[in-house]
């Protein structure tokens, strides 16, 4: 296996021209020799929370709705959350990297929540079985590009694919003015 994406984002290239991944931004929650999996943080639903998973909605981060973390397995629920600074995991909560980490919605919001800094809920997940993920990125459909801390959270999904790429250096920062249409331009 190549180097590790775990922890980092991937960012669609204009290849992926449709679909959940189009203009997406995946955090990779997890990448090893047996595939990879990640949940893509700008798709969100119009699907309140609390219809899904009752008593979670008033503690998401905004805009407090459901995610599409991905195609695989969209009856299922992810939570990710942040754990801030160097705290231990709280009840029902797993640590995967930094301040992220993924909680048991089984476990009752109270007894979670105050420990907690970010938390969003995602239907589904992406996932790679092993080699596809490295294939998919020596093709050029994702450029891997290192995360912020708001990126996960953030309380403006829309523009978060033009934002991740304006932060890179030249020249990738310029496909952040990639129309979404080119033969419109």
């Amino acid at each position: 296996m190549s180097a590790s994406t775990t922890g980092r984002l991937l960012v669609a290239t204009p290849q992926i021209e449709e679909g959940v991944f189009h203009r997406s931004v995946v955090l990779v929650l997890h990448h090893g020799d047996d595939g990879a999996q990640g949940v893509v943080l700008n798709r969100p639903v119009d699907a309140d929370i609390d219809s899904v998973l009752p008593g979670w909605e008033e503690h998401a981060s905004r805009p407090a709705t459901l995610f599409q973390g991905g195609p695989v397995q969209l009856d299922s629920a992810l939570g990710l959350v942040a754990v801030p600074g160097d705290s231990p995991e709280p009840t029902g909560v797993r640590r995967l990297f930094g301040a992220v980490a993924l909680v048991d919605l089984d476990t009752p919001p109270p007894l979670v929540v105050p420990e907690l800094s970010g938390l969003r809920i995602f239907a589904g997940y992406a996932g790679w079985s092993p080699g596809q993920l490295e294939e998919e990125i020596a093709t050029g459909s994702w450029f891997v590009v290192d995360t912020e801390s708001a990126d996960a959270f953030t309380d403006h999904p829309a523009d978060l694919w033009q934002r991740v790429l304006r932060r890179q250096p030249e020249p990738l920062r310029w496909m952040a003015l990639y129309p979404p249409d080119p033969s419109l331009n």
